[in-house]
């Protein structure tokens, strides 16, 4: 196995811009006869000529040529994982704050990706209710955030918009049986009022059966067939169904997943964090979102 060493290409490029040994010497600080021994150690590393020496001045070869392109990529892409991996302004943290029923199964790869790119910048994630999570950016408490609504606020970015789905356990029955519907959702869920605003112009009876601020909790009524509940198309956990009610149950709005704090511009840092959100949450042409 054959290495490129970077020291080396970095020379090669740096006589191939200067048009000679002695200036590329110059711009590197180095003597001559290392940036000599450095390029006959690349000749004999790949066994090729890049250099015509015949001439009064140093001309590539047509291997020299054809190294060059991928010369100035590879050293490129050297100093750019440097410059991530150690530069200093790439450290610190930025907060982020998701409602519970949407950091899966998109949030994890958004983290992820974004670790990858600045292994130095913590991303504080604060999972929570919407009205909890605005309340909080509007205090600074959060750099950005993303939110479930059925519109924008003033400052938000739509990123899409999804159908609100029933959901009930596989096979359940409590949504027929039940008189009146017997629901389960968080004390301040923004789903609530929508599901049983919904409800009463249906003229449908509903009680509250599960109250809780835990969505596990919710999650284990709702598939134990206790009770139903109402999530963003294609967040639902294997667990759990949409309900195939034909019907039998009011169609519930579409609900927009907004961003607030993206749009404007504090960095590399928060433009790449804004951006993974954007592409994350961004619909396909088959109207599903890329992570869900």
């Amino acid at each position: 196995m054959r290495n490129l060493d970077i020291t080396t290409l970095r020379s090669f490029v740096a006589v191939a811009d200067a048009g000679g040994v002695t200036r590329a010497a110059g711009f590197l600080h180095l003597t001559q006869s290392a940036v000599s021994m450095q390029l006959k150690r690349l000749e004999e590393v790949l066994g090729l000529d890049l250099l015509d020496r015949s001439g009064r001045t140093i001309a590539l070869t047509a291997s020299g040529e054809q190294l060059l392109t991928y010369a100035r990529r590879m050293i490129a892409l050297n100093d750019e994982v440097i410059s991530r991996l150690t530069d200093q302004a790439f450290e610190g943290e930025i907060s982020l704050g998701v409602p519970h029923d949407i950091v899966y199964p998109a949030i994890p790869l958004v983290l992820k990706q974004f670790n990858a790119a600045f292994p130095r910048v913590r991303v504080q994630l604060e999972a929570s209710h919407t009205t909890v999570l605005k309340d909080k950016y509007s205090k600074g408490a959060c750099d950005m955030i993303l939110t479930t609504e059925t519109g924008p606020d003033v400052g938000a970015e739509t990123l899409v918009q999804k159908d609100l789905c029933w959901v009930g356990a596989p096979g359940g029955s409590v949504w027929r049986q039940s008189n009146p519907l017997r629901l389960a959702f968080g004390r301040i869920c923004v789903f609530r009022a929508v599901v049983t605003g919904a409800l009463d112009r249906a003229g449908i009876s509903w009680e509250i059966g599960v109250e809780t601020d835990s969505d596990r909790t919710i999650e284990a009524a709702v598939a134990a067939d206790l009770a139903v509940h109402a999530m963003i198309d294609g967040t639902q956990p294997p667990y759990l169904e949409q309900i195939d009610h034909g019907g039998s149950l009011p169609e519930l709005p579409r609900q927009l997943i907004n961003l607030y704090g993206g749009a404007t511009s504090k960095g590399d840092v928060h433009d790449h964090l804004a951006g993974l959100l954007r592409e994350a949450f961004a619909p396909t042409k088959s109207g599903r979102l890329r992570a869900v």
